[in-house]
């Protein structure tokens, strides 16, 4: 398998240089050129698999040879050992609703599917080839812990995260900032994550800089990310289906940034039987606007009590547009040259045409947030953190929706304080935050700052 980029400066590449590469040298996001394709026998047969080896299986075509299979296999468990529930992402039922329980890694978010193998990842390449590794990105809250959770302690990785000073809840705050390993460089920046996302994309579209500092990227514009991410999409239709090739089902992803929700995007291409695949957003609703009208329009980042999904620039947009026009790197340049412009940009009829196609779409005011998580813990005595609230908020309505539970309630205790009186329990892996030793470093949200950092 070979990568290419959404812009097309980039000749095409292989899985461990896609990888290393993270941001296409172009600007652009990497993808492979091809998209395997599965027929129904291998559906069934994957429906059977623990979800390590269904992971083995979802990879090995977009790794080829650049990996051993049987090494493969080897950091795939070692990713999953941390997890605290035997099939890693569980399915739950709650009356006529599913869950898929994204939250029993190390930080208590579904970023931890991702962020813990592609941590092994870069230790087994960075081993493997030599070299080092400066890993830079932003986070709206669960990126950042969960990406210094796969590398602190790693040989050859330093890592540095910025993080919108106030912007995240204290539990998100606290579990980066309570790291303190020497490779682990926490950054509060006096901005929005869209501002420390510009700030990472400007960085690693300095060429020269990249190379002479070894960037690395953890965010979700690394294809990785994307690919880990697929898995628990075949696993949970397996789990709900019996493997029944013949049976869809829709899946509710509350996103902010498209990674998650374009992960079930790709796992459809390749043949999994989805019928709608659902858009959950907050008043940051530039996702939810698009798909009903076509346009794709910044706006102002308001504060929510969804903090991961405050965003107004979504990374991984620019590869569905990819897809969504043909493949065409001119025609993805095109908008993106308007978007930069004019601050929005807009498909026609036909290709808004496919995107209704492809996505529904709602968002969730704090209020509406809160009055689901009060139904839902009235109702089954489950609690629902707030992401996941404008998840199963969006998926009523749709037969056989899965929502994605994307965050354990105890990251947002506020939210679920105004919404049933009390906080959530909070598991093992964030019991005594709020008293550990802190160390974090404060920059204006400025290129300059943190080239100079």
């Amino acid at each position: 398998m070979r990568y290419v980029s959404t812009r097309g400066g980039v000749a095409p590449i292989g899985f461990a240089e896609a990888v290393m590469m993270g941001l296409g040298t172009d600007g652009g996001l990497l993808v492979p050129e091809q998209t395997p394709r599965l027929d129904t026998a291998i559906l069934r047969d994957w429906s059977r698999l623990r979800f390590q080896d269904l992971a083995l299986e979802v990879m090995s075509p977009y790794v080829g040879d650049a990996i051993p299979r049987n090494h493969l296999a080897a950091l795939i468990d070692r990713s999953y050992a941390s997890f605290s529930h035997p099939e890693v992402t569980p399915v739950l039922t709650l009356g006529d609703q599913r869950l898929l329980e994204l939250f029993h890694g190390p930080t208590a978010a579904f970023k931890d599917v991702a962020l813990q193998f592609l941590g092994n990842l870069f230790e087994y390449l960075l081993e493997r080839d030599g070299g080092r590794l400066n890993i830079v990105g932003a986070t709206s809250g669960d990126t950042g812990s969960a990406a210094i959770a796969g590398v602190r302690g790693k040989a050859r990785i330093h890592i540095f995260i910025l993080h919108p000073e106030g912007r995240v809840s204290p539990i998100q705050e606290r579990q980066m900032t309570t790291v303190l390993d020497a490779n682990v460089h926490n950054i509060a920046i006096h901005g929005t994550f869209d501002d420390g996302q510009r700030i990472v994309k400007q960085l690693f579209s300095d060429l020269d800089f990249k190379h002479d500092f070894s960037l690395g990227a953890v965010n979700s514009i690394n294809w990785a990310r994307i690919l880990a991410q697929m898995v628990y999409f075949f696993y949970a239709w397996g789990r709900v289906t019996a493997g029944n090739p013949d049976r869809q089902v829709s899946f509710a992803v509350p996103t902010g940034n498209f990674g998650d929700v374009f992960a079930g995007y790709m796992a459809k291409r390749m043949g999994l039987p989805v019928d709608r695949l659902i858009i959950a957003t907050n008043r940051n609703d530039i996702l939810s606007r698009f798909v009903h009208t076509g346009v794709y329009a910044a706006g102002e980042v308001f504060p929510t009590l969804s903090p991961a999904m405050d965003i107004q620039i979504a990374s991984n947009f620019e590869r569905y547009l990819y897809f969504l026009l043909g493949e065409d790197p001119t025609a993805v340049r095109g908008l993106l040259d308007d978007m930069a412009s004019a601050g929005r940009l807009a498909v026609d009829a036909l290709h808004h045409a496919q995107v209704r196609a492809d996505f529904d779409a709602l968002a969730s005011s704090d209020q509406e947030t809160l009055d689901q998580i009060r139904a839902t813990y009235a109702q089954y005595g489950y609690i629902l953190d707030p992401h996941t609230a404008t998840g199963v908020r969006a998926a009523q309505g749709h037969a056989d929706a899965i929502c994605l539970a994307t965050a354990h309630p105890a990251k947002f205790g506020e939210a679920v304080t105004l919404a049933i009186g009390s906080e959530a329990p909070p598991p093992p892996a964030l019991q005594g935050l709020l008293e550990k030793e802190t160390r974090c470093a404060r920059l204006e949200a400025s290129e300059t700052a943190m080239r100079a950092y």
